[in-house]
């Protein structure tokens, strides 16, 4: 965990993004180690979101810096499928192919992108499905399955690119209550082989326990961090306070 790999893999240095005239991120600075675990949490519209997608070069900044395993993300010349393949990203909708059933969709990638042999792939694959406790599913189609299924699909898929890092963005958000656990019980799993994971989540108490640090945002901005024992048991700032007094 965090203090025995104090190695910065993901550092963003005053990362500021707009849409039009909207500031959505107003200088964002923060650094996640090698195996750390970071929870991102905050109101709606706070640029939360925002971060993972700047992380991913799904969003180009409009200043600042972020650098990824090594990749200068806001480089011009970047090459985004090497990025990518560093770093995975599972979406609040799973985005499956629905003609496609869950082996193929999670196969994919690695196939058609990074051109990998199909044995190992369908291997990797097949060992994937087994962490996220689906194996049986392997010829069933998206439609077929429970959204939390579907979820849990779409973390082995992004897995199966073997990613340094992974990033959850409010992956529980449109799931049933029921379904919620079955999928932060995959991501608990993921963060405990010592992947670097980033998540933007509401699920507070999961935050909690999963977390080496937790972020607050507000405004674009972060007020806060801290280990989640001092974070939740003894926020700062009156921003923090009144958002923990209204979600706890």
């Amino acid at each position: 965990m965090k203090a025995e790999n104090a190695t910065p893999q993901v550092i963003l240095k005053d990362v500021r993004k707009s849409y039009g005239q909207l500031e959505v991120l107003k200088g964002i600075s923060m650094s996640v180690n090698r195996s750390e675990i970071v929870s991102i949490i905050g109101p709606s519209g706070s640029g939360k979101s925002t971060i993972l997608r700047c992380i991913n070069a799904l969003a180009p900044v409009n200043a600042g810096s972020i650098n990824v395993a090594g990749i200068e993300v806001n480089d011009p010349k970047l090459d985004e499928r090497a990025l990518r393949r560093r770093v995975g990203m599972v979406f609040q909708s799973y985005n499956l192919f629905p003609h496609r059933t869950v082996l193929q969709n999670i196969m994919m990638a690695p196939l058609q992108v990074l051109k990998q042999n199909r044995a190992d792939v369908e291997q990797r694959a097949r060992a994937l499905l087994a962490k996220v406790r689906l194996s049986e599913k392997e010829n069933a189609y998206p439609g077929e399955l429970s959204g939390g299924q579907q979820q849990r699909v779409a973390i082995a898929r992004s897995l199966c690119m073997n990613p340094e890092v992974m990033m959850f963005d409010e992956v529980t958000a449109a799931l049933d209550p029921e379904t919620v656990k079955e999928v932060l019980t995959t991501i608990r799993d993921v963060a405990a082989e010592g992947m670097t994971c980033i998540l933007v989540t509401h699920e507070m108490r999961f935050a909690r326990e999963i977390s080496d640090t937790v972020y607050f945002t507000d405004q674009g901005r972060i007020v806060e961090s801290n280990n989640p024992k001092d974070f939740f048991e003894n926020p700062q700032d009156d921003r923090t306070k009144a958002f923990l007094d209204k979600v706890l």
